[in-house]
Order: structure tokens, then C-alpha cells, then sequence
């Protein structure tokens, strides 16, 4: 009776895994019978997924359950938590069942602990833009799982060109793997160079153009960001995280006796090495540009949630923050 809970908004690694499952699971000739999809959107279709995961499967494989986009991780009526309780441990070998959903589990809930008793609970998020060394081992991992082999080079060539975009990384793989004639050797950096589309016009780019106070530079950033259809909100939102992390650098190496270590751990930053270079990005800043910074950030963030207009709410706040770093 496996049961998994998949959570998280890269919604390409996801939907991978759900195909993983639903091919290691179904029987091909049978699979339009031991199927069952159910959007979680009504009171009543967990207790239906439940009754469909009690029931046997027909003719060969097993049956897969799939209780799709729930909530019940968030929050689960406690009807609705006693029939988990009564039917997670009764559930037939011969049923699989999935949750999926693009928000964490609460891990302090009844209902969460019951699914970590009896079963597993995957994540799938999007790496944030600004942690490059996170987004450098998952090309790395999901070459190898393609068994695609790329110099470290290369690596560093597709986790720029590509950033945290999933399915472009799964895209450009292919490419690569059906242009390069010699299995034997490692993709060389050059040939990724030449046949990779640099799709990251990133918002780290902007917040570079930002620090730097290059206005016009900036501004025709957030014209190819909304331009590819990046959602304003998440521009924001890396912004955000972009210039707290410089303001948390900035602060720190202004305090007397903190290693990089210290720094790094106040920073919530995973590798204690990287301080060095972020050190460098805010020499020439200074600590009230920065805390002027993030309150404009935050009304931005408030402005777009309340349904401004996105192209020009980004244009005028980008504008001030660049004169605030040129001042």
C-alpha cells in the first residue's frame, strides 16, 4: 500500500514523478481501468479517492489513486482525519495512493504525521534564482539521471543558461545528448555554448542593474521579464530575497570579529564560501541605500496583490530604487 504526498511548485518535476509512478504502477492494458484522477475541490472527493483506493484493482498491475492539488495538508476537518486513520492502514497492496499538492505540509499537523507513519513525502520546489550553487547540483543530478555527461564546465555553462527552469534544463539535455556523437567523452563547454538557449534574462540580472544604479539597463530587464511572461510577483519576490541578503552581508561585515562562517549563518547562506564573493557585490553599497531598499520592495509586492498594473508599477519602483543607489 504505498501512499505518497508530492508538494511544491516546480510543477515540471512534479508532474514527472506522477508519470514515474503511474508507469512503474499500471499495467498498460489496464490502465484506463485502475486509474483514478480526483480533483480535491469538493468536500466529498477524498472520501471518494479513499473508496477508490479500497478498491481491488481489475485484471493485472495495481491501482493508482491520485487526489489531485489537496488541501489537506494545510487543514483537515477532523471527520475527514478519522477516516485517513481508519483507511490508511487497511489499504490494499494492491492500491498506490497519491496526493499532490503546491503547498509544504504542515509538519505540526495530525494529518502529516499520519502520512509520514504510513507513508512518503516528496518535495519538489523550485530552487530560488540567487542560490547558484544549489542550481549547479541539480543540472549536475539530472544530467546524470539522463545519463548526459557534462564537464564541470559545462555545468556552470547550463545552470546560467537555464537558472531554476526545469523543463528547459530537460530540454536543453536532449538536445545536447542527441547533438554529441562521442558517448565516451564529457560535453565540452563549448559545444553547450554554442546549441544552449540562454533563457534567464534572470531578476537577479535586474537586481544587479538595480545596486549598480544603471537605470536604463534595468528597465529593459523588466521589459524582456514581462516580455517572457515572468510573473511579476515572483519577480518581486527574488528581488526581495536578493536585496535582504545583501542588506544581512552588508550589516555583518560592518560588525567587528565575524568570520565567514557567522556571516553565513546569519545569512542563511549554505556555502560559508560564497561570502567572500557576495562581500565584493556590497563594497560599494552602502547600509541605508539598502535599508531604503526593501520597504519600496514590499509596497511593490503589496501594490501588485492589490491588483496594479504589473509593467507599470515595476517600471516606477524600479526607478526609485535606482536613484536611491545612485544617491
Amino acid at each position: 500500500m504505498p501512499i505518497y504526498y508530492f508538494w511544491g511548485d516546480d510543477d515540471f518535476q512534479l508532474q514527472a514523478a506522477v508519470n514515474d509512478l503511474r508507469q512503474n504502477t499500471l499495467a498498460a492494458d489496464w490502465a484506463s481501468f485502475n486509474y483514478d484522477v480526483i480533483a480535491t475541490d469538493q468536500p466529498n472527493d477524498a472520501t471518494q479517492g479513499l473508496n477508490q483506493a479500497m478498491t481491488p484493482p481489475f485484471g493485472l498491475g495495481q491501482r493508482l489513486v491520485w487526489l489531485q492539488n489537496t488541501s489537506l495538508g494545510q487543514r483537515c476537518p477532523e471527520d475527514m482525519l478519522a477516516e485517513f486513520e481508519r483507511t490508511l492502514p487497511a489499504l490494499p497492496e494492491t492500491t498506490v495512493l497519491l496526493l499532490t499538492s503546491p503547498t509544504k505540509p504542515d509538519g505540526r499537523a495530525k494529518f502529516t504525521k499520519l502520512l509520514k507513519k504510513y507513508g512518503e513525502i516528496r518535495e519538489f520546489t523550485t530552487i530560488p534564482p540567487w542560490k547558484s550553487d544549489l542550481i549547479r547540483q541539480q543540472v549536475a543530478a539530472i544530467a546524470h539521471k539522463q545519463r548526459v555527461s557534462l564537464a564541470p564546465e559545462t555545468v556552470d555553462v547550463l545552470a546560467e543558461a537555464v537558472g531554476n527552469d526545469t523543463r528547459q534544463l530537460y530540454l536543453e539535455l536532449e538536445k545536447l545528448a542527441l547533438y554529441w556523437d562521442q558517448p565516451a567523452q564529457p560535453i565540452p563547454p563549448e559545444v553547450a555554448t554554442k546549441l544552449v538557449t540562454v533563457s534567464t534574462q534572470t531578476s537577479l540580472k535586474l537586481a544587479a542593474a538595480i545596486k549598480q544604479a544603471d537605470t536604463r539597463t534595468a528597465l529593459t530587464l523588466v521589459d524582456d521579464l514581462i516580455n517572457r511572461n515572468e510573473p511579476a510577483l515572483r519577480i518581486v519576490a527574488t528581488l526581495i530575497s536578493q536585496f535582504r541578503l545583501w542588506l544581512w552581508i552588508k550589516l555583518m561585515t560592518e560588525i567587528r570579529g565575524q568570520s565567514d562562517a557567522d556571516i553565513a549563518a546569519a545569512a542563511e547562506v549554505t556555502n560559508p564560501k560564497r561570502i567572500y564573493f557576495l562581500k565584493q557585490e556590497v563594497r560599494s553599497l552602502t547600509l541605508p541605500a539598502l535599508q531604503r531598499s526593501l520597504p519600496l520592495l514590499l509596497e511593490l509586492e503589496f501594490g501588485l496583490k492589490s491588483g496594479k498594473d504589473e509593467r507599470a508599477a515595476l517600471q516606477t519602483t524600479i526607478i526609485e530604487l535606482c536613484q536611491g543607489f545612485r544617491a
